[in-house]
């Protein structure tokens, strides 16, 4: 079975938005360490990776998280990770992951775009 894997880019609300699909892993995820690199290059710090549709991630896609976050935060920007509401109650492969290695803490994680970009104060998924 060959898995597709894809990273698209926007913006909403001056956040600059990557949405990801597919499998994260040591083959791919030097694909998504180059588009965040890109997005920081072209000036957008505010950056929310939309992580809904990776249904696997190794090693070397938390990595490139880990950078992300350290990257982002080297310019004073932002990073929020998008993954399903009930991701960890589902079984949401990534925030297992990022659980299990004692990461998920690291990060601002949201259910959903709206509540990522949204600048009025919505909180964070609790771990």
């Amino acid at each position: 079975m060959v898995v597709a894997f894809k990273v698209t880019g926007g913006e909403r609300g001056g956040w600059a938005v990557l949405h990801v699909s597919g499998e994260l892993d040591l083959v791919t995820s030097p694909v998504l360490r180059q588009r965040v690199h890109d997005e920081v290059a072209d000036g957008r710090h505010d950056l929310v990776l939309d992580l809904s549709e990776v249904y696997f991630c190794d090693s070397s896609g938390v990595g490139v998280l880990i950078a992300a976050r350290r990257l982002i935060r080297s310019c004073r920007g932002r990073l929020r990770l998008i993954l399903p509401a009930r991701g960890a109650a589902e079984g949401s492969h990534v925030n297992r992951v990022l659980g299990a290695l004692g990461v998920r803490r690291l990060f601002d994680v949201y259910g959903d775009l709206a509540e990522a970009v949204d600048e009025k104060g919505t909180e964070p998924l609790s771990v």
